[in-house]
């Protein structure tokens, strides 16, 4: 718990036990026979949280027992509640941004409402909505779904949101990316106001923050580790080739000792790419499973029950099974292809390392493609306590925007260690960058740019140096006019009209 940080008005003290929540004895039996020996950092905190009533945030890495955190604290709300009447809506609402998060909340909560005969629904778009609106007819306590199902289930009257009283926003952060806010922000207004509402998500950017502001009433914010922070039960490598090419004998030649350890999960940014590499392992006879977003539900839900099965030990994906896929006996993951963000990349890393088990990570990077996102991945694992590559630091260093941000000198709050304004801090796993040039610091000395009545001076100096004499010598005639006792020389303008006199003279 040493990485656990709990803010907020007056925060329930974390537990160190199951037996400290006060669950009955049929929960408990559910619990353990899932296999949780103690509460996880966010458990540990986030239940009581959540068993108290009050609204919470929860920030945590990948992999870190968020599902069960809000689940388990739904289940007793619910017991609490009267029973739904014919035509009632759901009790606990749960919003994911797709459709594979959904069905793994869904498993879950199917498996531990069956100890209380509490019903699950799944609604989430690609899905048969005649089927779904059918099992909304028989009543259910929880829903499950993608927002624009659940509101596309509302205007068709399947449901409603009046009994709704326990609202969790899983992966906030994704819905976003995906251009949900309207619809997360509609369904937060149609919910009543005395409602819980609880978020979790692994990052915490600025337009989350806001929806927390304005849908959540004095939450108790829970964070584990830093937002956006890889899981540190997973060891990252990277690789890096001169060519795009060179990757493809590195994978082969990797494979069977990847497999060895357990199934592997290889990540690709566009689906053809996905395509053609599961085509390709095809080739080289490996049974290899595709799953991207081009393809129909029911297919998908296909590929992820077989690769749970473990029909098949490799899975090559986009970045669509990156949240949420929660497959314990995955214990390596290869980007074969960089994401697209560096949030993107800790949830691809986020699919091994879970429950407790170590998993391995392998970013490969190609030197002519991702110089860019190498600095990104160089700040990930320094965060993530990991070692450093000094060939990735070279490769960063090649980039502007990182090498200006990493040696900039002033004084400013976005100030990066390691420039030569503060000296240099030693940082964990980051190899020494050698510069030929050494950094002399400037004196600082008085003179026109800090001394004010210098510059004045300055100025004053520069008007005679740039002062040149004339040649015109006809002033020398007003001097006569200047000295007692000369009289003025005679000028021939006309005389000046006489004034007139006044009345009073």
């Amino acid at each position: 718990l040493y990485l656990l940080k709990i803010s907020g008005p007056d925060p329930p003290k974390p537990v160190s036990s199951f037996a400290h929540l006060g669950f009955d004895e049929q929960l408990m039996k559910a619990i353990r026979r899932s296999e949780y020996t103690q509460p996880t950092p966010v458990q540990a905190a986030g239940v009581p949280a959540a068993l108290s009533g009050r609204d919470l945030i929860g920030i945590a890495r990948t992999g870190s027992g968020k599902t069960a955190a809000f689940l388990w604290p739904l289940l007793v709300h619910i017991m609490d509640q009267k029973e739904l009447a014919p035509g009632d809506g759901p009790i606990g609402l749960i919003l994911a941004p797709t459709r594979e998060l959904a069905q793994q909340i869904y498993m879950e909560a199917k498996k531990f409402g069956k100890v209380y005969n509490i019903r699950c629904v799944c609604c989430y778009g690609g899905g048969s909505k005649w089927e779904q609106c059918k099992a909304l007819e028989g009543g259910a306590e929880i829903i499950v779904g993608t927002p624009g199902r659940v509101i596309d289930l509302i205007k068709c009257k399947a449901t409603d949101l009046k009994r709704v009283t326990y609202l969790v926003l899983d992966e906030a952060d994704r819905m976003f990316d995906m251009g949900f806010e309207p619809q997360v922000r509609s369904i937060c207004n149609h919910v009543r106001p005395d409602r819980q509402a609880l978020l979790f998500s692994a990052t915490f950017p600025r337009r989350v923050e806001k929806l927390a502001r304005d849908a959540l009433h004095d939450p108790v914010r829970v964070q584990h580790g830093a937002a956006g922070e890889a899981c540190h039960l997973v060891t990252q490598h990277v690789r890096i080739f001169n060519k795009p090419e060179e990757k493809w004998p590195w994978l082969l030649e990797k494979l069977v000792e990847f497999l060895s350890s357990g199934s592997v999960l290889i990540f690709v940014t566009k689906k053809l790419e996905a395509e053609q590499t599961a085509a390709n392992l095809g080739v080289q006879e490996y049974d290899a499973l595709l799953l991207h977003g081009d393809m129909e539900q029911a297919d998908r839900n296909k590929v992820i029950t077989a690769f749970k099965r473990q029909e098949s030990s490799i899975l090559v994906a986009t970045d669509v099974a990156a949240r949420g896929l929660d497959i314990p006996h995955i214990r390596t993951v290869i980007n074969y292809t960089v994401a697209r963000d560096i949030d993107t990349h800790t949830h691809r890393v986020g699919r091994t390392g879970r429950a407790g088990v170590r998993g391995d990570a392998y970013t490969l990077l190609s030197r002519d493609r991702d110089r860019d996102f190498a600095g990104h991945l160089l700040r990930n694992l320094e965060g993530a306590q990991q070692e450093v590559p000094e060939e990735l630091t070279h490769m960063a260093m090649q980039s502007a925007w990182f090498r200006k941000s990493r040696f900039k000198i002033g004084k400013s709050k976005n100030l990066n260690v390691g420039g030569c304004g503060l000296g240099y801090k030693e940082r964990p796993g980051l190899p020494a960058y050698n510069d030929e040039i050494p950094i002399v610091p400037v004196e600082k000395a008085g003179g026109p740019a800090t001394d004010r009545l210098s510059s004045l001076k300055q100025a004053f100096r520069s008007q005679y140096n740039q002062f040149t004499a004339s040649t015109d010598h006809s002033w020398e005639q007003t001097r006569a006019a200047l000295q007692p006792g000369v009289n003025a020389p005679a000028r021939d303008d006309p005389p000046a009209r006489r004034a007139k006199r006044s009345r009073w003279e």
